[in-house]
């Protein structure tokens, strides 16, 4: 393999880490196990969902095959050092979560936010370990605690025991420029990929590992950890990657060569699509869980189109609102119906999307065509060609207002019309928007997910 290809290597600890100093911290069974890439009887396909029935769920992922549970320990077993944590009780709305001072009450820092890929749970990463919750009902599932290193990254594969890690904080538990694959039912990793520059972002499917440098991104085959893609890019601290998660082909978008363009790479046709999204450089997309959608926003943050990864046919443009913003968070509804949008306004905006999809999943998406209107209107059309664009733009339907200086990434829940929001001081939202009506969304809960010991 060339010098410049990362490749896979034996797991490797933070050397300083002590397994006897924290009871709470991961213990490898055999020290022997230690010189083991990824094994593959735990490849993602044979994964099996957690013994706790983490996510109170009657179903699972269809292709998840049980392994045999001899070789896995029992749930809060001595041994294991998974917490359960039973969901704090709600509190009166509207309320805000209460500001923690971190440094004096010793918990936690978050450095990282990411929900799974069917938005039933969300992963945080902290400067002493990571966690894991259940979206609805809201609780946490269970807790790995390090006493010396944090965690900058955790990646979920949908609902079982297969985790992405990277070292983050000050004093990262795994190098930066690691990915660690982790078996949470065997506390311990059983892969590892190594680069020479950090590791922005990490993308999981059943079937690849996506790893995001600054300028390069990578796609590994998941059972074999055997690369099959490289790709350029502009400069990408954000480390912004998406894939399609449906099975099928996969549809990966990452920004293009060049400033305001994204590209999407259709592995299924082996086709490659570059779209010219914006004018100023792109802060932030979203993929449709069947990869035939993508929207974008552009540094600006004023203005979020939807396009067609399939030929790159503008279908939709919405406007969050006039004047700059920091887009941090975009997502579709399961039904691409609805698309909701986070930034560093403080305000939610839930958008109608206007979008034929067609009949099956085969179909190009195309803009929906214009409603019928009086013919008395046609007689002013004039002006929609010499007003600002401001003032025929499309504005969202729904809107939900949180405290500003925190940043926000959302989802939408499992019930009908509700909103989650993870707020990087620790809070979470669930909401209630009206399809009919819109305005301003309900607030149904609210938690400090840093405090469950606090009702908030």
């Amino acid at each position: 393999m060339a010098a410049d290809t990362p490749a896979p290597s034996s797991p490797c600890r933070n050397p300083n880490y002590n397994p006897d100093r924290n009871p709470n911290s991961p213990k490898p069974k055999d020290s022997s196990l230690d010189s083991l890439s990824l094994e593959p009887h735990l490849s993602p396909s044979q994964a099996r969902p957690n013994e706790e029935d983490m996510l109170d769920e009657t179903s699972q992922p269809s292709s998840l095959v049980t392994a045999p549970t001899a070789v896995l320990p029992s749930p809060l077993s001595p041994s294991s050092p998974i917490v359960a944590v039973t969901s704090p009780a709600p509190v009166a709305v509207p309320t805000a979560p209460a500001s923690v001072d971190t440094a004096k009450v010793g918990i936690p820092t978050l450095l990282h936010l990411s929900f799974n890929q069917d938005y039933g749970c969300f992963t945080a990463g902290t400067d002493r370990g990571f966690r894991i919750y259940n979206c609805d009902p809201f609780r946490e599932i269970f807790r790995r605690d390090f006493d010396d290193g944090g965690i900058g990254v955790v990646e979920m594969l949908f609902r079982c025991n297969i985790l992405a890690l990277v070292g983050g904080g000050r004093q990262p538990y795994y190098q930066p420029n690691k990915v660690m694959i982790w078996d949470d039912h065997q506390s311990r990793c059983i892969g590892e990929l190594s680069f020479r520059s950090e590791v922005r972002a990490v993308r999981l499917r059943r079937d690849r590992i996506v790893v995001v440098l600054d300028h390069k991104i990578f796609v590994y085959n998941f059972a074999d950890l055997k690369l099959v893609h490289q790709i350029e890019t502009v400069p990408n601290p954000k480390g912004l990657c998406a894939v399609s998660q449906q099975q099928g082909s996969l549809v990966l978008v990452c920004p293009g060569g060049q400033k305001g363009q994204v590209r999407v790479e259709h592995y299924g046709s082996k086709k490659t699509k570059f779209i010219v999204a914006h004018d100023s450089r792109i802060a932030c997309f979203a993929l449709s869980q069947d990869g035939r959608l993508i929207a974008t926003a552009s540094t600006k943050g004023t203005l979020v189109r939807i396009f067609s990864t399939m030929d790159g046919t503008l279908l939709q443009e919405v406007r969050r609102g006039a004047d700059r913003a920091e887009i941090y968070s975009l997502a579709f509804s399961v039904n691409m119906q609805w698309l909701v949008v986070s930034s560093d306004k403080g305000t939610i905006h839930v958008f109608n999307l206007k979008v034929n999809l067609g009949l099956t999943a085969n179909d190009k998406p195309r803009p929906a065509p214009e409603p019928n209107v009086p013919a008395v209107s046609s007689s002013l059309s004039f002006i929609k060609g010499v007003l600002p664009k401001y003032f025929h733009s499309e504005w969202s339907v729904a809107q939900f207002r949180l405290p500003e200086g925190s940043q926000y990434i959302v989802a939408f829940g499992h019930q009908k019309n509700t909103i989650v929001i993870l707020g990087m001081d620790g809070s979470f939202y669930r909401c209630e928007y009206d399809p009919v009506s819109g305005g301003e969304m309900k607030q149904l809960e609210c938690y400090n997910f840093l405090r469950p010991d606090q009702n908030i």
